[in-house]
Protein backbone atom coordinates (compact mmCIF):
# COMPACT_ATOMS: atom_id res chain seq x y z
CA UNK A 1 0.00 0.00 0.00
CA UNK A 2 1.17 3.52 -0.79
CA UNK A 3 1.57 5.93 2.09
CA UNK A 4 -1.10 8.58 2.58
CA UNK A 5 -0.25 11.96 1.03
CA UNK A 6 1.20 14.65 3.27
CA UNK A 7 -1.63 17.10 4.18
CA UNK A 8 -1.39 20.05 1.84
CA UNK A 9 -3.72 22.92 0.95
CA UNK A 10 -2.77 24.21 -2.52
CA UNK A 11 -5.19 27.15 -2.34
CA UNK A 12 -3.30 28.56 0.66
CA UNK A 13 0.18 27.12 0.47
CA UNK A 14 0.81 27.94 -3.20
CA UNK A 15 0.18 31.63 -2.50
CA UNK A 16 2.72 31.50 0.30
CA UNK A 17 5.13 29.60 -1.90
CA UNK A 18 4.93 32.24 -4.64
CA UNK A 19 5.58 34.99 -2.12
CA UNK A 20 8.58 33.19 -0.62
CA UNK A 21 10.90 33.71 -3.58
CA UNK A 22 11.47 29.97 -3.95
CA UNK A 23 9.81 29.92 -7.37
CA UNK A 24 11.83 32.82 -8.77
CA UNK A 25 15.18 32.83 -10.50
CA UNK A 26 17.08 30.15 -12.35
CA UNK A 27 20.50 28.57 -12.34
CA UNK A 28 21.65 30.78 -15.22
CA UNK A 29 21.70 33.78 -12.86
CA UNK A 30 24.45 32.13 -10.83
CA UNK A 31 26.48 30.54 -13.60
CA UNK A 32 29.48 32.89 -13.44
CA UNK A 33 29.76 34.44 -9.99
CA UNK A 34 32.12 37.39 -9.63
CA UNK A 35 34.64 38.18 -6.92
CA UNK A 36 38.18 37.27 -5.96
CA UNK A 37 37.19 34.72 -3.30
CA UNK A 38 36.55 31.44 -5.10
CA UNK A 39 35.42 29.77 -1.90
CA UNK A 40 32.71 32.26 -0.96
CA UNK A 41 31.46 33.86 -4.14
CA UNK A 42 28.99 31.03 -4.75
CA UNK A 43 27.20 31.80 -1.46
CA UNK A 44 24.17 33.41 -3.20
CA UNK A 45 23.67 30.21 -5.19
CA UNK A 46 23.76 28.15 -2.01
CA UNK A 47 21.30 30.50 -0.33
CA UNK A 48 18.91 30.23 -3.29
CA UNK A 49 19.09 26.42 -3.30
CA UNK A 50 18.51 26.37 0.46
CA UNK A 51 15.47 28.64 0.05
CA UNK A 52 13.99 26.25 -2.50
CA UNK A 53 14.74 23.27 -0.28
CA UNK A 54 12.98 24.88 2.70
CA UNK A 55 9.84 25.31 0.61
CA UNK A 56 9.94 21.83 -0.91
CA UNK A 57 10.80 22.81 -4.49
CA UNK A 58 14.41 21.62 -4.63
CA UNK A 59 13.98 18.10 -6.07
CA UNK A 60 17.66 17.30 -6.61
CA UNK A 61 20.01 15.09 -4.64
CA UNK A 62 17.24 12.95 -3.20
CA UNK A 63 18.09 9.64 -1.53
CA UNK A 64 16.74 6.34 -2.80
CA UNK A 65 16.21 3.71 -0.10
CA UNK A 66 16.63 0.33 -1.80
CA UNK A 67 16.66 -0.51 -5.50
CA UNK A 68 15.44 1.80 -8.32
CA UNK A 69 12.26 -0.23 -8.70
CA UNK A 70 8.96 0.85 -10.29
CA UNK A 71 7.61 1.17 -6.75
CA UNK A 72 10.47 2.76 -4.83
CA UNK A 73 11.16 4.35 -1.47
CA UNK A 74 12.59 7.85 -1.61
CA UNK A 75 13.63 9.32 1.73
CA UNK A 76 11.34 6.94 3.63
CA UNK A 77 8.29 7.53 1.45
CA UNK A 78 7.13 4.88 -1.00
CA UNK A 79 5.77 5.86 -4.39
CA UNK A 80 5.62 5.22 -8.12
CA UNK A 81 9.07 5.82 -9.54
CA UNK A 82 9.31 7.66 -12.87
CA UNK A 83 12.67 9.18 -11.96
CA UNK A 84 15.14 6.28 -12.42
CA UNK A 85 16.92 5.09 -15.53
CA UNK A 86 16.37 1.33 -15.47
CA UNK A 87 14.38 0.96 -18.66
CA UNK A 88 14.23 -2.85 -18.87
CA UNK A 89 14.03 -3.27 -15.07
CA UNK A 90 17.28 -5.25 -15.10
CA UNK A 91 18.78 -3.77 -11.92
CA UNK A 92 16.68 -6.20 -9.84
CA UNK A 93 16.75 -9.11 -12.31
CA UNK A 94 17.82 -12.28 -10.44
CA UNK A 95 20.26 -13.34 -13.18
CA UNK A 96 21.93 -9.93 -13.15
CA UNK A 97 22.28 -9.92 -9.38
CA UNK A 98 23.62 -13.48 -9.46
CA UNK A 99 26.23 -12.56 -12.11
CA UNK A 100 27.38 -9.56 -10.09
CA UNK A 101 27.67 -11.55 -6.86
CA UNK A 102 29.48 -14.41 -8.55
CA UNK A 103 32.11 -12.17 -10.12
CA UNK A 104 32.45 -10.15 -6.92
CA UNK A 105 33.42 -13.36 -5.14
CA UNK A 106 35.79 -14.31 -7.96
CA UNK A 107 37.54 -10.99 -8.69
CA UNK A 108 36.67 -8.57 -5.93
CA UNK A 109 35.11 -5.11 -6.33
CA UNK A 110 37.92 -3.15 -7.98
CA UNK A 111 39.79 -3.06 -11.30
CA UNK A 112 42.77 -1.40 -9.54
CA UNK A 113 44.21 0.04 -12.73
CA UNK A 114 43.70 1.98 -15.92
CA UNK A 115 42.53 0.00 -18.93
CA UNK A 116 45.77 0.92 -20.70
CA UNK A 117 47.74 -0.70 -17.86
CA UNK A 118 46.44 -3.69 -15.87
CA UNK A 119 42.83 -2.66 -15.27
CA UNK A 120 41.23 -4.97 -17.83
CA UNK A 121 39.65 -8.31 -17.04
CA UNK A 122 38.37 -11.19 -19.10
CA UNK A 123 34.91 -9.77 -18.47
CA UNK A 124 35.76 -6.39 -19.96
CA UNK A 125 37.27 -8.13 -22.98
CA UNK A 126 34.11 -10.18 -23.44
CA UNK A 127 32.02 -7.02 -23.05
CA UNK A 128 33.93 -5.22 -25.82
CA UNK A 129 33.30 -8.19 -28.10
CA UNK A 130 29.58 -8.36 -27.24
CA UNK A 131 29.04 -4.64 -27.90
CA UNK A 132 30.89 -4.92 -31.18
CA UNK A 133 28.65 -7.79 -32.26
CA UNK A 134 25.46 -5.93 -31.29
CA UNK A 135 26.43 -2.81 -33.24
CA UNK A 136 28.33 -4.57 -36.04
CA UNK A 137 31.42 -2.51 -35.17
CA UNK A 138 34.80 -4.21 -35.11
CA UNK A 139 36.52 -2.05 -32.50
CA UNK A 140 35.28 -1.04 -29.04
CA UNK A 141 36.87 0.98 -26.22
CA UNK A 142 35.34 0.93 -22.72
CA UNK A 143 35.16 3.90 -20.34
CA UNK A 144 34.39 4.10 -16.61
CA UNK A 145 31.41 6.43 -17.22
CA UNK A 146 29.18 7.36 -20.11
CA UNK A 147 30.10 11.01 -19.60
CA UNK A 148 33.75 10.06 -19.94
CA UNK A 149 33.06 8.13 -23.15
CA UNK A 150 31.41 11.17 -24.74
CA UNK A 151 33.95 13.73 -23.58
CA UNK A 152 36.89 11.41 -24.21
CA UNK A 153 35.84 10.47 -27.73
CA UNK A 154 35.52 14.08 -28.88
CA UNK A 155 38.67 15.40 -27.20
CA UNK A 156 40.78 12.47 -28.39
CA UNK A 157 39.75 12.74 -32.04
CA UNK A 158 39.29 16.49 -32.58
CA UNK A 159 42.18 18.98 -32.70
CA UNK A 160 42.23 22.75 -32.48
CA UNK A 161 42.12 23.26 -36.25
CA UNK A 162 39.24 20.79 -36.75
CA UNK A 163 35.51 21.55 -36.83
CA UNK A 164 32.59 20.19 -34.82
CA UNK A 165 28.96 20.45 -35.91
CA UNK A 166 26.71 19.35 -33.07
CA UNK A 167 22.95 19.08 -32.59
CA UNK A 168 21.79 22.00 -30.47
CA UNK A 169 20.23 19.62 -27.92
CA UNK A 170 23.07 17.11 -27.61
CA UNK A 171 24.26 15.94 -24.21
CA UNK A 172 26.36 18.37 -22.17
CA UNK A 173 29.23 15.85 -22.16
CA UNK A 174 29.42 16.06 -25.95
CA UNK A 175 29.08 19.85 -26.03
CA UNK A 176 31.72 20.34 -23.37
CA UNK A 177 34.03 17.92 -25.16
CA UNK A 178 33.60 19.83 -28.40
CA UNK A 179 34.41 23.19 -26.81
CA UNK A 180 37.39 21.69 -24.96
CA UNK A 181 38.80 20.32 -28.23
CA UNK A 182 38.41 23.27 -30.62
CA UNK A 183 37.05 26.78 -30.97
CA UNK A 184 35.48 25.77 -34.27
CA UNK A 185 32.15 24.55 -32.92
CA UNK A 186 28.75 25.27 -34.46
CA UNK A 187 25.34 23.94 -33.44
CA UNK A 188 22.79 22.90 -36.04
CA UNK A 189 19.09 23.16 -35.32
CA UNK A 190 17.72 20.12 -33.54
CA UNK A 191 17.33 17.16 -35.94
CA UNK A 192 17.45 19.58 -38.91
CA UNK A 193 19.38 17.88 -41.72
CA UNK A 194 18.82 20.82 -44.08
CA UNK A 195 20.60 23.11 -41.62
CA UNK A 196 23.35 20.53 -41.20
CA UNK A 197 23.81 20.40 -44.98
CA UNK A 198 24.08 24.21 -45.10
CA UNK A 199 26.74 24.23 -42.41
CA UNK A 200 28.71 21.42 -44.04
CA UNK A 201 28.63 23.18 -47.42
CA UNK A 202 29.73 26.47 -45.85
CA UNK A 203 32.62 24.82 -44.04
CA UNK A 204 33.84 22.98 -47.11
CA UNK A 205 33.69 26.21 -49.13
CA UNK A 206 36.32 27.76 -46.84
CA UNK A 207 38.18 24.67 -45.59
CA UNK A 208 38.42 21.88 -48.15
CA UNK A 209 40.75 19.68 -46.13
CA UNK A 210 39.89 20.21 -42.46
CA UNK A 211 38.38 17.41 -40.41
CA UNK A 212 34.71 17.77 -39.45
CA UNK A 213 32.99 15.78 -36.70
CA UNK A 214 29.18 15.75 -36.74
CA UNK A 215 27.53 14.81 -33.45
CA UNK A 216 23.97 13.67 -32.74
CA UNK A 217 22.07 11.20 -30.56
CA UNK A 218 19.93 8.17 -31.22
CA UNK A 219 17.24 9.16 -28.72
CA UNK A 220 17.27 12.64 -27.19
CA UNK A 221 16.60 12.35 -23.48
CA UNK A 222 14.75 15.65 -23.01
CA UNK A 223 12.62 15.50 -26.17
CA UNK A 224 12.15 11.76 -26.88
CA UNK A 225 12.83 12.15 -30.59
CA UNK A 226 15.42 10.83 -33.04
CA UNK A 227 17.30 12.11 -36.10
CA UNK A 228 17.34 10.71 -39.63
CA UNK A 229 20.57 8.73 -39.29
CA UNK A 230 20.76 7.43 -42.89
CA UNK A 231 20.50 10.98 -44.22
CA UNK A 232 23.00 12.33 -41.72
CA UNK A 233 25.54 9.63 -42.54
CA UNK A 234 24.98 10.30 -46.26
CA UNK A 235 25.65 14.01 -45.74
CA UNK A 236 28.82 13.21 -43.84
CA UNK A 237 30.03 11.03 -46.68
CA UNK A 238 29.13 13.70 -49.24
CA UNK A 239 31.13 16.40 -47.45
CA UNK A 240 33.97 14.29 -46.08
CA UNK A 241 32.85 14.51 -42.46
CA UNK A 242 32.67 11.91 -39.68
CA UNK A 243 29.44 11.06 -37.83
CA UNK A 244 29.29 10.26 -34.10
CA UNK A 245 25.98 8.99 -32.67
CA UNK A 246 25.34 8.83 -28.92
CA UNK A 247 23.03 5.88 -28.14
CA UNK A 248 23.01 6.21 -24.36
CA UNK A 249 19.22 6.22 -23.99
CA UNK A 250 18.12 3.85 -26.74
CA UNK A 251 20.60 0.97 -26.96
CA UNK A 252 19.04 -2.12 -25.41
CA UNK A 253 15.73 -0.39 -24.72
CA UNK A 254 14.41 -0.06 -28.28
CA UNK A 255 15.06 -1.49 -31.74
CA UNK A 256 15.24 -5.06 -33.06
CA UNK A 257 17.25 -7.22 -30.70
CA UNK A 258 17.92 -4.18 -28.53
CA UNK A 259 19.99 -2.53 -31.27
CA UNK A 260 18.54 0.90 -30.55
CA UNK A 261 17.67 3.58 -33.07
CA UNK A 262 20.74 2.64 -35.12
CA UNK A 263 19.29 -0.84 -35.65
CA UNK A 264 15.73 0.41 -36.10
CA UNK A 265 16.90 2.67 -38.94
CA UNK A 266 18.93 -0.08 -40.63
CA UNK A 267 22.30 1.51 -39.88
CA UNK A 268 24.15 -1.23 -37.99
CA UNK A 269 27.74 -1.29 -39.16
CA UNK A 270 27.23 1.90 -41.19
CA UNK A 271 27.75 4.67 -38.61
CA UNK A 272 31.32 5.96 -38.32
CA UNK A 273 31.40 6.16 -34.51
CA UNK A 274 28.81 4.98 -31.96
CA UNK A 275 29.15 5.82 -28.29
CA UNK A 276 26.89 5.01 -25.39
CA UNK A 277 26.42 4.46 -21.68
CA UNK A 278 25.54 1.45 -19.54
CA UNK A 279 23.65 3.49 -16.94
CA UNK A 280 20.23 3.50 -18.61
CA UNK A 281 19.47 -0.09 -19.59
CA UNK A 282 22.43 -2.15 -18.44
CA UNK A 283 22.30 -1.79 -14.64
CA UNK A 284 25.78 -0.36 -14.25
CA UNK A 285 27.95 2.69 -14.66
CA UNK A 286 30.32 2.87 -17.61
CA UNK A 287 30.34 3.66 -21.29
CA UNK A 288 31.87 2.72 -24.62
CA UNK A 289 32.92 3.98 -28.01
CA UNK A 290 32.53 1.64 -31.00
CA UNK A 291 34.06 2.32 -34.39
CA UNK A 292 34.89 0.74 -37.73
CA UNK A 293 38.59 1.70 -37.94
CA UNK A 294 41.33 0.13 -35.80
CA UNK A 295 43.29 3.39 -35.91
CA UNK A 296 40.43 5.20 -34.19
CA UNK A 297 40.46 2.63 -31.39
CA UNK A 298 44.18 3.18 -30.89
CA UNK A 299 43.74 6.96 -30.85
CA UNK A 300 41.05 6.63 -28.19
CA UNK A 301 43.11 4.26 -26.05
CA UNK A 302 46.08 6.64 -25.92
CA UNK A 303 44.52 10.11 -26.05
CA UNK A 304 41.05 9.88 -24.46
CA UNK A 305 41.81 11.09 -20.95
CA UNK A 306 38.89 9.41 -19.16
CA UNK A 307 40.06 6.06 -20.61
CA UNK A 308 43.81 6.56 -20.24
CA UNK A 309 43.87 8.18 -16.80
CA UNK A 310 40.91 6.60 -15.01
CA UNK A 311 40.58 3.16 -13.49
CA UNK A 312 38.88 0.73 -15.81
CA UNK A 313 35.43 -0.76 -15.30
CA UNK A 314 35.55 -3.24 -12.45
CA UNK A 315 35.03 -6.92 -13.27
CA UNK A 316 31.70 -6.72 -11.42
CA UNK A 317 30.52 -3.83 -13.60
CA UNK A 318 31.62 -5.54 -16.80
CA UNK A 319 29.98 -8.83 -15.81
CA UNK A 320 26.76 -6.99 -14.90
CA UNK A 321 26.58 -5.32 -18.30
CA UNK A 322 27.39 -8.60 -20.04
CA UNK A 323 24.48 -10.35 -18.33
CA UNK A 324 22.16 -7.43 -19.16
CA UNK A 325 23.27 -7.62 -22.79
CA UNK A 326 22.54 -11.35 -22.84
CA UNK A 327 19.01 -10.72 -21.57
CA UNK A 328 18.35 -7.63 -23.70
CA UNK A 329 19.36 -9.31 -26.95
CA UNK A 330 17.35 -12.49 -26.34
CA UNK A 331 13.69 -13.47 -26.23
CA UNK A 332 13.23 -12.09 -22.73
CA UNK A 333 14.57 -8.76 -23.91
CA UNK A 334 11.95 -8.64 -26.65
CA UNK A 335 9.21 -9.23 -24.08
CA UNK A 336 10.60 -6.56 -21.78
CA UNK A 337 10.80 -4.03 -24.62
CA UNK A 338 7.20 -4.82 -25.53
CA UNK A 339 6.13 -4.18 -21.93
CA UNK A 340 8.15 -0.97 -21.85
CA UNK A 341 6.58 0.30 -25.06
CA UNK A 342 3.08 -0.65 -23.83
CA UNK A 343 3.66 1.50 -20.77
CA UNK A 344 4.99 4.39 -22.83
CA UNK A 345 2.10 4.36 -25.29
CA UNK A 346 -0.50 4.09 -22.53
CA UNK A 347 1.00 6.88 -20.40
CA UNK A 348 1.27 9.24 -23.37
CA UNK A 349 -2.33 8.51 -24.39
CA UNK A 350 -3.66 9.10 -20.87
CA UNK A 351 -1.78 12.38 -20.51
CA UNK A 352 -2.85 13.61 -23.93
CA UNK A 353 -6.47 12.82 -23.05
CA UNK A 354 -6.01 15.24 -20.15
CA UNK A 355 -4.85 17.94 -22.55
CA UNK A 356 -1.19 17.72 -21.58
CA UNK A 357 1.59 18.03 -24.15
CA UNK A 358 4.00 15.09 -24.43
CA UNK A 359 7.07 15.73 -26.56
CA UNK A 360 8.55 13.32 -29.07
CA UNK A 361 7.52 9.76 -29.83
CA UNK A 362 6.82 6.64 -27.74
CA UNK A 363 10.04 5.58 -25.99
CA UNK A 364 11.23 4.95 -22.43
CA UNK A 365 11.19 8.73 -21.95
CA UNK A 366 7.98 10.77 -21.75
CA UNK A 367 8.82 14.51 -21.55
CA UNK A 368 5.88 16.60 -20.36
CA UNK A 369 6.41 20.23 -21.40
CA UNK A 370 5.22 22.89 -18.94
CA UNK A 371 7.31 25.93 -19.90
CA UNK A 372 7.68 28.14 -16.80
CA UNK A 373 10.27 26.99 -14.28
CA UNK A 374 7.94 27.94 -11.42
CA UNK A 375 5.18 25.63 -12.67
CA UNK A 376 7.61 22.75 -13.08
CA UNK A 377 8.87 23.19 -9.52
CA UNK A 378 5.34 23.21 -8.13
CA UNK A 379 4.29 20.17 -10.15
CA UNK A 380 7.31 18.19 -9.00
CA UNK A 381 6.60 19.11 -5.37
CA UNK A 382 2.91 18.22 -5.59
CA UNK A 383 3.69 14.88 -7.23
CA UNK A 384 6.25 13.96 -4.57
CA UNK A 385 3.61 14.61 -1.92
CA UNK A 386 1.30 12.24 -3.79
CA UNK A 387 3.95 9.51 -4.04
CA UNK A 388 4.79 9.94 -7.71
CA UNK A 389 8.50 10.60 -8.21
CA UNK A 390 9.53 12.45 -11.37
CA UNK A 391 12.47 14.56 -12.52
CA UNK A 392 11.60 18.24 -12.97
CA UNK A 393 13.98 19.53 -15.62
CA UNK A 394 14.98 23.16 -15.99
CA UNK A 395 18.07 25.10 -17.09
CA UNK A 396 20.82 24.01 -17.66
CA UNK A 397 19.24 20.66 -18.57
CA UNK A 398 16.81 22.39 -20.95
CA UNK A 399 16.59 25.95 -22.33
CA UNK A 400 15.19 28.74 -20.16
CA UNK A 401 11.41 28.90 -20.41
CA UNK A 402 11.18 25.30 -21.64
CA UNK A 403 11.03 23.50 -18.31
CA UNK A 404 9.38 20.10 -18.19
CA UNK A 405 8.80 16.94 -16.24
CA UNK A 406 10.85 14.04 -17.56
CA UNK A 407 9.13 10.73 -16.91
CA UNK A 408 11.28 7.63 -17.33
CA UNK A 409 9.45 4.35 -17.64
CA UNK A 410 10.42 0.79 -16.86
CA UNK A 411 9.30 -2.51 -18.29
CA UNK A 412 8.04 -3.60 -14.87
CA UNK A 413 5.74 -0.65 -14.26
CA UNK A 414 2.25 -2.14 -14.00
CA UNK A 415 -0.76 -0.81 -15.93
CA UNK A 416 -2.33 0.17 -12.59
CA UNK A 417 0.75 2.22 -11.66
CA UNK A 418 0.73 3.95 -15.03
CA UNK A 419 -2.97 4.83 -14.74
CA UNK A 420 -2.67 6.08 -11.17
CA UNK A 421 0.38 8.18 -11.99
CA UNK A 422 -1.33 9.68 -15.04
CA UNK A 423 -4.21 10.94 -12.89
CA UNK A 424 -1.83 12.44 -10.36
CA UNK A 425 0.28 14.03 -13.11
CA UNK A 426 -2.72 15.68 -14.73
CA UNK A 427 -3.97 17.10 -11.44
CA UNK A 428 -0.53 18.35 -10.38
CA UNK A 429 0.18 20.03 -13.70
CA UNK A 430 -3.20 21.78 -13.76
CA UNK A 431 -2.66 23.15 -10.27
CA UNK A 432 0.91 24.16 -11.05
CA UNK A 433 -0.01 26.06 -14.20
CA UNK A 434 -2.83 27.86 -12.37
CA UNK A 435 -0.66 28.77 -9.36
CA UNK A 436 0.50 32.35 -8.69
CA UNK A 437 3.69 33.33 -10.45
CA UNK A 438 6.77 34.19 -8.35
CA UNK A 439 6.91 37.64 -6.84
CA UNK A 440 10.56 37.82 -5.83
CA UNK A 441 13.83 37.27 -7.67
CA UNK A 442 16.97 36.14 -5.84
CA UNK A 443 20.07 38.27 -5.72
CA UNK A 444 23.10 37.10 -7.68
CA UNK A 445 25.60 39.40 -5.96
CA UNK A 446 28.54 37.68 -4.30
Amino acid sequence: MLNEPIPFDPAHDLDALAASGALGGNVALFRQPRGRDLLRRAAPLDDWCALRARHGVWPYGRTLDGPPAPLATVERRQGINFASQDYLSLSAHPAVIDAAMRVMAECGPHSAGSAILLGNSRYSGALEEAIGQLLDCSHVVLFPTGWGAAFGAVTALVHGSDHVLIDALAHASLRQGAHAATRNVAAFRHNDCDHLRELLASLRAVDANGAILVITEGLFSMDADSPDLPLMQYLCREYGATLLVDVAHDLGAVGPGGSGVVGAQGMLGKIDIVMGAFSKTFASNGGFVACLEPSVRRQLQLFAGPHMFSNALSPVQAATVLECLRIATGEEGERLRADLMRNAVELRALLQEEGLRCLGNPSPIVPLLLGPESATRIAGMLLARRQVFVNPMEFPGVPLGAARLRLQLMARHTPAQVRRAARQLAEAVRRALAAPRPLLQPSTQA
